[in-house]
């Protein structure tokens, strides 16, 4: 196969003159007939407002070799097929179905590929079925009733389920799961463009019909999955799993359970701790959702504020602030909504979240700062929940329940009266509310005081690197950008220990994704629910031999 690196057309180019382009790189005669696959493609925007479209593309064609020798080998180069492949089956029988605990993209991977192996996986999940957690979340939205079990949270897909749906990782793959998640996700109804686009995404709108595809698909070769069915204990011998209670109340003997919880699932996290499961605590990061209008991301990195035929512009900032805390932008969303993704009653936490047309007025980003352990009031395990939930306590307060909002100009007067440095001057709650930029939130909002949420060390350097970022992006600092609170569930504040086997202390577990601390957005979660599918595959015999013998 021959790979072309760096072929470059302005955007908007025709499906002509792209194969045009590739014919003239690879120096083809007329009649010689060729086949390709975009591998890549990235926006090139130095020269903005021009922009052009980078491609790899890897092509075939007949009497390869003559053909490679008389091209231009600083851009086209051999290249071997990559494919990914699930190992062969291991000798021990499996006396019991496996067990995943989750429906995230961890859960659902690992129980697909199991699914495929013939293992007849059973998948649990305390929250709902994506299309009653759709109308709960909504219902959430409009009126503020929280379903501690069925949420933003919690339920069919996971936490991704309701953001941007971004594919991009900076996992090292060499051994292709990232291809293949994202094979998967086609095959489950995405659109192929996931396979070649640099920034792939698929939005909220798509995800819910793809994770219900992945679902139907797990049942469809022998699995099953159960809703409204959360594990609240386990039992082992001799450090051995032999159980999991469900609901209290249910006992369901399995010798191998994958914990595939997201990195909510607090009473998880509690449950595990105390019957003995090792586990630390890890350092994350929290801080604010900030609002600006589409149009002036657009304008600052495309140099045009309709960007057509591309979609709504994104970005990605980071800076060390002046008191050595880092600060980075995170699950930015073009085009999108905040949304008020609580779980637990008494606590708020905000997300991000946008369609797959990414056409809404607003883009919303996480600004996030680093928490250190030395944050934490202790060295217990659990010490970052602890610390997030009064994170959440203080949002709620300051909003009365709804999402606390705040402009700009008005939290730094607010944090420096705190400081004392002068004395705070917050507006009325409405009175600028219709001349400046307008929140594009999903749940009820209010205009509040953001200034003690966060520690005054954290916010001091949120308001630094805001200052930062705008030497980055135009107006990224201005007074009547909008900050909501708090983004605390960035990733999980646990690391469930697993050992070389990908088990905990208890044999039989296997703590897995984003929540037991191996993962950090949807497709490294499903790639490490790959990866521990993996390792029960190379031990156990598929249950359909186990039938056979």
């Amino acid at each position: 196969m021959i790979r072309i690196q760096q072929l470059k057309l302005k955007v908007g180019h025709t499906q002509r003159e792209l194969e045009q382009k590739i014919r003239r790189e690879l120096r083809l005669k007329p009649e010689e007939a060729f086949s390709y696959e975009i591998r890549k493609r990235s926006v090139d925007a130095r020269k903005k407002p021009e922009l052009i479209f980078s491609y790899v593309i890897d092509c075939k064609v007949a009497q390869e070799e003559r053909v490679y020798k008389h091209t231009d080998h600083k851009k086209v180069i051999l290249a071997q097929e990559e494919s990914y492949r699930f190992p062969k089956a291991g000798k021990v029988f499996m006396e019991h179905r496996p067990v995943i605990i989750g429906t995230g993209p961890a859960g659902l991977f690992c129980g697909l590929l199991l699914a495929k192996g013939g293992y007849e996986p059973i998948l649990l999940e305390r929250g709902a079925d994506v299309d009653t957690r759709m109308k709960d979340v909504d219902a959430f939205w409009r009126t503020g009733m929280l379903k501690p079990q069925s949420n933003v949270q919690f339920g069919e897909g996971g936490a991704g389920t309701f953001s941007d749906g971004k594919l991009n990782t900076l996992v090292k793959d060499k051994d292709g799961r990232n291809r293949e998640v994202l094979r998967l996700f086609v095959q489950a109804g995405a659109s192929p463009s996931i396979l070649y686009e640099s920034k792939p995404h698929i939005g909220t709108d798509v995800l819910v019909k793809v994770v219900k595809n992945i679902r139907m698909e797990i049942e469809r070769l022998g699995g099953s999955v159960r809703f409204g069915a959360e594990v609240t204990g386990y039992h082992a011998e001799n450090e051995r799993l032999t159980g999991l209670v469900i609901n209290d109340s249910e006992f369901l003997v399995c010798d191998t359970a994958v914990f595939a919880i997201g990195h909510s699932a607090r009473n998880t996290f509690e449950m595990l701790y105390k019957s003995g499961i090792r586990m630390e605590s890890k350092e994350f990061a929290a801080g604010f959702r900030v609002e600006h209008r589409q149009k002036d991301i657009n304008l600052s990195q495309y140099g045009r504020e309709n960007p057509a035929p591309l979609q709504a512009a994104s970005y990605k900032v980071t800076a060390q602030s002046a008191n050595g805390r880092g600060v980075y932008s995170f699950c930015m969303c073009p085009g999108g909504y905040v949304v008020n993704a609580s779980s637990e009653p008494g606590r708020l936490a905000v997300n991000g979240m946008s369609y797959s047309g990414r056409n809404g007025v607003n883009a919303n980003s996480a600004v996030i700062v680093s928490v250190r352990k030395s944050d934490f009031a202790s060295d217990h395990p659990l010490a970052g929940i602890a610390f997030q939930r009064t994170l959440e306590e203080a949002a709620y307060e300051a909003g009365g329940g709804r999402i606390p909002v705040q402009r700009l100009g008005d939290l730094r007067r607010a944090f420096a009266g705190r400081r004392g440095q002068e004395e705070a001057e917050i507006p009325p709650q409405d009175r600028r509310a219709e001349q400046t930029l307008a929140p594009c939130m999903k749940g009820e909002w209010q205009f509040a005081d953001l200034s003690g949420i966060l520690p005054m060390e954290m916010t001091e350097a949120f308001l630094d690197g805001m200052e930062q970022f705008s030497r980055m992006i135009k107006g990224f600092n201005d007074d009547g950008v909008l900050v909501s609170a708090v983004e605390s569930r960035t990733s999980s504040p646990v690391r469930i220990l697993r050992d070389e086997t990908f088990q905990s202390n208890i044999k039989g577990i296997y703590p897995c994704g984003e929540g037991a601390g191996y993962a950090g957005g949807i497709t490294s979660a499903a790639m490490d629910g790959m990866r521990i599918a993996e390792a029960v595959a190379a031990k156990y015999a598929p249950r359909k031999d186990i039938r056979k013998a």
